[in-house]
């Protein structure tokens, strides 16, 4: 995140109140708008909005070709790359609707898997501290880190092609795993052979690896079960120990996108778009260069579902050397790992039409409903799990894909707290404090490779997850089951 004077980060613009839950930017604000701009948000997040940016970015969103509804922003809404973190958008290809890279993001497939075990915390509280050392020592954690899974380009070239079950192959999944994983960890059409030799050399050794910035390993305990029905059908119930994994595509994921932003740089000349900022670089879908980058981009978003694999893999080995049982008799079994930064073309209704749109979802989580076919068997009748972290001092949650989520957000909710300050302003907060040792006296023990990780991670950089969820929760987008408390993370 870049850091913008006070007077810029101000938004001045129009907030209508569309419901308790929705503010509306009218597309009348800005000549050009194709579409109003709708943000998921309530009176307690009003002055936030007002001293951001990120609304401005909604805006400009609502000029992209082909937008259908409205330009869709999260109550975790923050300033990003083109598109706000927390913004979502769908466009229709059959009307020259387009593929931007900025609504992504660099990260590509950066998101969370769940893992249940059936430890209690009294199991897991004598030996936290010694689980929590051995997690940051055996795991690679941090900038540029590599693992221990090193693959060639020609094997990186069939990991992309295949997803998790390409580590099925090799030892390193189990079926279960890919049933628990959105599109069973393996997005259809990817092109491997797009992926640029700087992307592979850069991703050959970090799958199974943890990265920087925001992503960690959080051991949890379930703190309160809101829907006891729906928590029973994911396995989850009070004072169990969880463990959370954030993480993305990496160095690989992050080099697609720059190789995309360069190759699209006059695709908006030569297809005659109108944008209002140049981060918003895009093509047509199914234009070659807009096709070029969704290839790509899933390509990447395969080798992110594999790189939590195999740190999920990883996890359950430290579980095992610490507690002496193999990973399956400590019940460490998958809840279900979701995306939180795609490009996917699926089936909506629009108006009185059923069509495919291409959905961008930056800094959002896909959150079908109940009864969707794309959810797996096995929660089909309670709806998509959707996991939501929040920071490292108060709370996580879990979710289910809500009853007005298809009508009102393209099947999409929130993906975490949100930050409230930069990465800059987040570490000159953290002058002359010890957020280690903060996090300690809060019951939390937080690890990580540098001291500048913990100060830009702060609780205090993030709002307030328990209001993001009830935001979301109310609005119908997806609904309450559990709420998670941190005991110990890594990070970089």
């Amino acid at each position: 995140m870049t850091d913008i004077t006070t007077s810029d980060r101000t938004f001045t613009g129009p907030l209508e109140r569309v419901d308790e839950c929705c503010y509306r930017i009218p597309k009348s604000y800005k000549p050009g708008m194709l579409v109003d701009g709708l943000i998921f948000a309530d009176e307690r997040m009003i002055p936030q909005l007002r001293s951001d940016r990120a609304p401005e970015q909604v805006a400009n969103v609502a000029f992209l070709p082909g937008i259908q509804t409205a330009s869709l922003a999260m109550p975790d809404i923050h300033w990003g790359y083109g598109f706000c973190i927390g913004g979502v958008c769908a466009t229709d290809p059959a009307v020259g609707g387009v593929v931007s890279p900025g609504g992504v993001g660099y990260d590509i497939n950066c998101g969370v898997r769940l893992v249940r075990t059936n430890l209690t915390l009294a199991d897991v509280q004598p030996i936290l501290l010694q689980l929590v050392n051995q997690l940051i020592r055996d795991i690679p954690v941090g900038v540029g880190q590599g693992g221990n899974h090193i693959f060639s380009p020609a094997e990186l070239r069939v990991l992309m092609q295949e997803g998790v079950g390409y580590l099925l192959g090799r030892g390193f999944a189990t079926a279960d795993d890919l049933a628990c994983t959105e599109a069973e960890g393996c997005i259809a059409d990817a092109r491997p052979e797009y992926v640029s030799d700087r992307a592979l050399a850069r991703g050959n050794d970090q799958c199974g690896t943890v990265g920087a910035g925001n992503h960690f390993i959080e051991v949890q305990v379930v703190d309160r079960v809101e829907d006891p029905r729906a928590a029973a059908v994911l396995g989850l119930q009070a004072g169990q120990i969880c463990v959370l994994i954030h993480s993305g595509s990496r160095g690989l994921g992050y080099q697609v996108c720059d190789d995309a932003l360069r190759a699209l740089r006059d695709a908006p000349a030569k297809y005659g778009l109108a944008l209002p900022d140049r981060q918003l670089v895009c093509a047509p879908v199914e234009s070659p260069e807009g096709q070029q980058y969704l290839g790509a981009m899933r390509a990447a978003a395969n080798y992110a579902f594999c790189n939590r694999q195999l740190l999920m893999w990883q996890v359950r080995e430290v579980f095992e050397r610490v507690l002496g049982k193999p990973w399956h008799m400590l019940g460490m079994e998958l809840v279900y790992d979701v995306a939180h930064n795609m490009a996917k073309i699926e089936e909506h209704t629009v108006g009185a039409a059923r069509k495919p749109v291409c959905v961008h979802r930056k800094g959002a989580t896909r959150a079908f409903p109940a009864g969707h076919p794309d959810i797996p068997e096995r929660y089909r009748e309670i709806g998509q799990p959707v996991i939501i972290p929040g920071d490292m001092g108060r709370a996580s949650w879990v979710l289910l894909g809500g009853p007005r989520s298809m009508e009102r957000s393209f099947g999409t909710t929130c993906h975490g707290a949100g930050r409230c300050l930069s990465r800059t302003a987040a570490t000159k907060a953290a002058k002359g404090r010890n957020i280690r040792e903060e996090l300690q006296r809060s019951g939390v023990i937080a690890r990580s490779r540098s001291r500048e990780g913990l100060a830009e991670e702060q609780p205090l950089a993030y709002k307030d997850v328990d209001i993001v969820v009830d935001i979301v929760h109310r609005a119908g987008l997806s609904t309450k089951v559990a709420r998670l408390k941190p005991l110990g993370v890594i990070k970089g």
